[in-house]
């Protein structure tokens, strides 16, 4: 039995993907107007749409891409749109302040599980993550307060997924479940592992999700030692020899606790 433990790391998967980009503006607030604005408001965006985005347009806070067939090439797809609340005690919160961008940020991850289906571990184990946007100040300016959340696949450290269909349900079969899974290049604390999707070529595998305690970042020696004994577990089931098998453990730092990542993954050879 050989065994390897490693704390997880790659910033695309703290929490799912995050809407970056310009530094906080911080608490902006301005006085709820008396007169509306005259302009014509910002259409919002089209529900399941898809999109031809670039790694970087992904994580950006605003997007002007025009969607494109989703029979067609496409790596982003919308799975839920909706409005921002910009109105809090009378204030009228600017578009790209802290508490929108929260909002969101809080919003869509919630909704992408049950879009592409499986249950709640599948999508841990997945490459699948969440995106999201929101209008530009000026578009906000002129009346537009939609937020659109879309779904994305990681295909590398930079890089999408190219996708052709649609990606509703993909997780509720394991034919999805193998496509868009988890896998890595190399042991998990190897030099040159790189996470994959299971599509590509690979040599481990995500194969289980390790529950961590609610609350606070319990501690490094915590969270490690949390995932031993299922991981070795896990790295045994997966073997086709009980006495002869590999493990790995990838527990979360504190950054990507505090970001919503409260769980280890456990990895097996494939």
């Amino acid at each position: 039995m050989r065994r390897w433990a490693v704390a997880a790391a790659a910033a695309i998967f703290l929490a799912g993907c995050s809407g970056g980009g310009d530094p906080d503006p911080g608490p902006t607030t301005t006085p709820t107007p008396s007169v509306l604005p005259s302009a014509t408001p910002v259409p919002g965006p089209a529900a399941e749409a898809c999109y031809r985005l670039a790694y970087g347009e992904a994580l950006a806070p605003t997007n002007d891409r025009p969607a494109v067939d989703c029979d067609r090439r496409h790596t982003s797809q919308t799975y839920a749109v909706g409005r921002v609340d910009t109105v809090v005690d009378g204030h009228l919160l600017a578009i790209d302040s802290t508490r929108v961008r929260e909002q969101v940020a809080r919003t869509c991850p919630e909704q992408l599980g049950g879009f592409v289906g499986g249950d709640e571990d599948d999508l841990r184990l997945s490459m699948l993550r969440a995106v999201w946007f929101t209008p530009t100040v000026e578009q906000s300016d002129a009346g537009a307060d939609w937020y659109r959340c879309d779904v994305i696949a990681v295909a590398g450290t930079d890089d999408l997924a190219t996708v052709t269909g649609r990606l509703d349900g993909v997780l509720d079969e394991q034919e999805g479940r193998d496509r868009w899974g988890m896998c890595g290049t190399a042991a998990p604390d190897a030099r040159d592992f790189a996470r994959v999707l299971c599509s590509s070529d690979h040599a481990w595998r995500a194969v289980s999700v390790v529950e961590l305690p609610d609350g606070g970042y319990p501690g490094e020696a915590d969270v490690r030692e949390a995932g031993q004994t299922p991981c070795q577990d896990a790295g045994r089931d997966a073997a086709e020899d009980p006495l002869d098998y590999q493990w790995g453990y990838e527990w979360p730092t504190a950054e990507q606790w505090a970001a919503g990542q409260t769980y280890g993954r456990c990895w097996a050879p494939d």
